[in-house]
């Protein structure tokens, strides 16, 4: 029809000649002809009237080909919504149609007039989705202020919005932060308002979710991707900087903004609970508002279209976890949040991974458990018997009346000696130590030998482990204590000496 109006152009505003109009034209001269004389035999007057489209100027020089391709035209806005069916396509569609209207349009003519009517839909609704395949999530940009009730201070709170694909079914909560906690557990109830799960999750590249972003291979959280495994679905994050893969929620978040936060900025929240309450009450309205565009609306498309691919929700919900890469620290134990677990000494100084709960730690190597602890809040450390050394099990179990029973074995004197080094200890591990230390020295010396050093050591005030070793390395008990000490007194009458007769 452009050429047309072309020719009519210059044949009645520029009075070329049909051979000119032709030449420009690329058309027979034959064409021309039959175009002009068309024309005035339609009635249609030059210039056009603005009302007069491609359609109506068709019809007016072209009647009896128009009257007999006269068809009957699906309705394109059914025909789209079905396009969102899993497994639809436009040849099968077209083949639906063609059994109810067997003179209906062609197949290529079926797919022009599909996306002819595309282009009249908003461009956000443009891309085709399948049922169930993908739910769009991000958080909104805005924000809603909560005032303590107290202090009457404000919090923010964040805003998590989900817009399914195919009917624009849409999904919003509060949560006091965009941390990974509250990141799950939106999805979670996410999926209990769907009643069901999507095949995907197209998400933004925040922290919470992907680890690492990439245009060709993401890193996904370990709990993000726990939670996928969880509910049979996957992950799939937008590329960085390209808002159109996730246009949907996109456009989303920006009629929470409207619909929902904006109708709640002059109200006053005091706590999350029902801050969540009164989001709900707006977001059924959302969800129930006519299509400007198409039939019906986004609940009722959910219902149609969306609800019956999804896949059927797990038997319970996830429970929240965390996966921490740590590495094994020279005694045995691993640090999870100031608290420190053990973990079997035979892994010291090796990588093993912490899965944690609510109420669990639970610790893996090369996927294996190999320790199990309950939560602990508070510094401190967890240890468990059998992760310990032979050595160390002895200590954890060691008490002052075991080394008291050994030492009555081997006399008087060296439980007398234990006792005194005992109520010097400034600590039970100092006890261990010095006891340990006696045994060693019966061990290197004998039971007989340790007897006599401990007695002497009394004798010498000074029962300690260092004062009896001291005893037994230079010999001391062997001699006899007394004729030594006689043997080494003076003797004063030495004629060297004057005596205090002398000074008389």
């Amino acid at each position: 029809m452009r050429k047309i109006r072309s020719i009519l152009r210059l044949k009645i505003d520029n009075k070329l000649s049909n051979r000119k109009i032709s030449e420009s034209q690329n058309i027979s001269r034959d064409s021309v002809s039959d175009y002009l004389n068309r024309f005035k035999g339609s009635g249609l007057t030059w210039p056009l009237a603005p009302e007069i489209d491609d359609f109506i100027l068709e019809t007016a020089l072209f009647p009896s080909v128009i009257k007999a391709n006269e068809k009957v035209l699906p309705e394109w806005s059914e025909i789209h919504q079905e396009m969102k069916s899993h497994g639809a396509t436009l040849q099968g569609l077209h083949t639906e149609y063609i059994e109810i209207n067997p003179n209906g349009l062609s197949y290529s003519r079926f797919c022009f007039l599909y996306k002819k009517y595309l282009k009249t839909i908003k461009s956000s609704l443009r891309q085709t989705f399948k049922a169930g395949e993908k739910v769009f999530v991000d958080y909104s940009g805005d924000t809603i202020k909560i005032y303590d009730s107290n202090s009457h201070e404000p919090r923010i709170a964040q805003i998590f919005v989900g817009v399914l694909g195919a009917s624009n079914y849409t999904y919003a909560e509060a949560t006091w932060s965009q941390n990974k906690e509250n990141w799950i557990g939106s999805h979670v109830r996410m999926f209990e308002f769907f009643k069901g799960v999507p095949t995907m999750i197209v998400c933004d590249n925040l922290k919470s979710g992907v680890t690492k972003a990439s245009r060709t291979d993401p890193v996904i959280n370990p709990t993000y991707n726990d939670l996928a495994e969880h509910y049979g679905t996957i992950v799939f994050p937008a590329r960085a900087r390209k808002p159109q893969d996730k246009a949907k929620v996109e456009g989303g978040v920006l009629i929470v903004q409207r619909w929902i936060l904006f109708r709640l900025r002059k109200q006053i929240f005091t706590n999350l609970k029902d801050l969540n309450i009164a989001i709900a009450k707006l977001l059924t309205e959302l969800n129930e508002r006519p299509f400007k565009k198409l039939d019906g609306c986004r609940h009722s498309a959910f219902k149609a279209i969306d609800q019956p691919a999804l896949k059927t929700l797990p038997v319970t919900p996830y429970q929240y976890r965390e996966f921490l890469k740590l590495r094994v620290n020279s005694d045995y134990h691993v640090e999870v949040y100031r608290h420190f677990y053990s973990v079997p000494y035979q892994l010291t100084g090796k990588e093993v991974e912490a899965i944690i709960t609510q109420g669990t730690i639970e610790i893996l190597n090369k996927g294996t458990t190999v320790a199990r602890h309950t939560r602990e809040y508070l510094p401190g450390n967890s240890t468990l018997e059998q992760h310990m050394t032979e050595a160390h099990r002895r200590f954890g179990a060691w008490k002052p009346e075991f080394d008291l029973d050994w030492a009555a074995t081997i006399g008087e004197s060296t439980v007398a000696v234990l006792q005194a080094i005992f109520s010097k200890a400034p600590h039970q591990d100092m006890s261990y130590r010095w006891a340990n230390g006696l045994k060693s020295l019966a061990k290197q010396y004998g039971e007989a030998r340790l007897e006599a050093g401990c007695k002497l050591a009394i004798e010498f005030n000074g029962p300690s482990t260092s004062t009896v070793k001291s005893i037994l390395k230079n010999r001391l008990d062997l001699q006899n204590f007394e004729e030594s000490v006689q043997k080494s007194e003076a003797n004063f009458d030495h004629e060297n000496i004057r005596g205090r007769d002398y000074y008389r």
